[in-house]
C-alpha cells in the first residue's frame, strides 16, 4: 500500500529555532519511512538583489508573503498537509493561508502546534484563531501541558512527543564537572537570558574559572552583551547563531546547561542537553517539569531568581556524582523521542486514526 504524500509547511533553515529543527527531522523520517514529502517553507529565501529588506519589518513581511503564498499551491499534489504553527501574528500570517490552501484542494490538514504562548493565544485572539482552528481535521502538540491548555477551550487533541536524533550528538560523562555553563536558547525576552547571565555572574565568584557560552541570536543581543558587561564577571562568550549542524559540538564543549525561560512548551534544546549527557539546570515553564523532573533528571528553580539559579548549578559542581546519575537518567529518557518511537503516532494521525 502506498504512503501518503506529506506536504510539510514549516520554518525554513534560516529560521533556528526548535520548530525547524522538528521540521527538519520529521521530514528525515519521514522520508526514510517511504513517504514524499514536499517540503513548503514559510520563509522562502529572498533574491540575493532584495535581502537589504529584511531590515525593514514592513516591506520583509510583505515580500515573504509573495513568495510564500504561491508556493502553497504545491500542497495540491500532497494527500496530507502537515502544518506547524506557533502563536499571534506567526499564525495568521503562515498556518491560516496553508489551513485554507489545505481546504480548498480537499486535503486532510493536520496542525502541529508548538507555542508556549498557546494559553493566552487561544484566551485573547477570539475570531482571529478560532474558526481557523475548526477548519483543521486533526491538532496535535508535543506535550501535555499543550493538550491541557487546548481542551481547556474546547479542542480535542493528540500528544505526540518532539524527535530527537541521538545518534547526532556524543553523550559523555562530564568527570570531572567542570564549571563551563552553555545557555542554548534565542536572545528573546521570554527565554529571559538575562537571568542566567546574573547567575553565572554569582557562579563565578566562586568558580573564578567558569564560562558561559552563550548561542542563540534574536532582539535582546544587544541589551544582554551591555550586561554582560556591566556584571563584570568576564568569561562569557556570545557565539551568535548556530546553524542545527554545528550544535552537537556546542554541546560537547560544555558541562552544565542552563535555562531560564519563562514562557515555553517542551525545548528541543533541553532534549539536546539530554542527548549529550549535560546536567540540565531550568526553570519550571511550561512542560519543562515533566522533561526535567526535579532531583532525578535535572534542576528546577523558580523564575526570574538567578541566586536559586546559580545555588543550583553549585549544588550539582559539589556533587558531581548525583550530577551524573541525573544525566544518565535523562540520557534513557531521551529515548522516548527517537523517530523509532513516534512514526506510529504519526502513521496514525495521517490515516485519521489518531486516538
Amino acid at each position: 500500500m502506498s504512503r501518503p504524500r506529506i506536504g510539510l509547511v514549516a520554518a525554513g533553515p534560516d529560521i533556528v529555532g526548535g520548530q525547524g529543527v522538528q521540521a527538519q527531522a520529521l521530514a528525515a523520517g519521514l522520508r526514510a519511512a517511504g513517504h514524499a514529502v514536499t517540503f513548503i517553507p514559510i520563509n522562502p529565501r529572498f533574491p540575493r538583489g532584495l535581502l537589504w529588506l529584511r531590515r525593514c519589518p514592513v516591506a520583509r513581511t510583505a515580500l515573504n508573503q509573495a513568495l510564500y503564498l504561491p508556493g502553497l499551491r504545491r500542497l495540491r499534489n500532497v494527500d496530507v498537509v502537515h502544518l506547524f504553527s506557533a502563536s499571534y501574528w506567526s499564525f495568521l500570517l503562515a498556518a491560516l493561508p496553508a489551513i485554507l490552501a489545505g481546504r480548498a484542494a480537499r486535503k486532510r490538514v493536520v496542525l502541529h502546534y508548538h507555542s508556549g504562548e498557546a494559553e493566552d493565544h487561544l484566551a485573547r485572539w477570539g475570531a482571529l484563531v478560532h474558526p481557523w482552528l475548526r477548519l483543521v481535521d486533526a491538532i496535535v502538540v508535543p506535550s501535555e501541558y499543550l493538550r491541557r491548555v487546548f481542551e481547556r477551550h474546547g479542542y480535542r487533541v493528540c500528544v505526540i512527543r518532539n524527535v530527537v536524533d541521538t545518534s547526532r550528538f556524543r553523550y559523555r560523562e562530564r568527570a570531572p564537572l567542570r564549571p563551563r555553563l552553555l545557555s542554548a536558547r534565542n536572545l528573546e525576552p521570554y527565554y529571559a537570558v538575562d537571568n542566567t547571565l546574573r547567575a553565572f555572574a554569582i557562579v563565578k565568584a566562586g568558580y573564578p574559572g567558569a564560562t558561559l557560552t552563550v548561542a542563540g541570536y534574536g532582539g535582546e543581543e544587544q541589551r544582554l552583551r551591555r550586561l554582560a558587561e556591566s556584571l563584570g564577571a568576564g568569561g562569557v562568550r556570545f557565539v551568535g547563531r548556530v546553524d542545527p549542524a554545528g550544535m552537537p559540538a556546542v554541546y560537547d564543549r560544555a558541562e552544565v546547561f542552563l535555562n531560564s525561560s519563562v514562557l515555553d512548551n517542551q525545548p528541543v534544546s533541553v532534549l539536546e542537553a539530554f542527548a549529550a549527557g549535560l546536567p540540565v539546570v531550568s526553570t519550571g515553564a511550561g512542560d519543562i517539569p515533566a522533561l526535567v523532573r526535579h532531583g532525578e533528571t535535572g534542576l528546577i528553580v523558580p523564575p526570574a531568581d538567578p541566586s536559586a539559579m546559580a545555588g543550583a548549578v553549585t549544588a550539582l559542581l559539589e556533587e558531581p556524582r548525583r550530577a551524573r546519575s541525573m544525566a544518565r537518567r535523562a540520557r534513557k529518557d531521551v529515548e522516548a523521542y527517537l523517530w523509532p518511537r513516534v512514526r506510529g503516532a504519526w502513521e496514525a494521525v495521517y490515516a485519521g486514526r489518531e486516538a
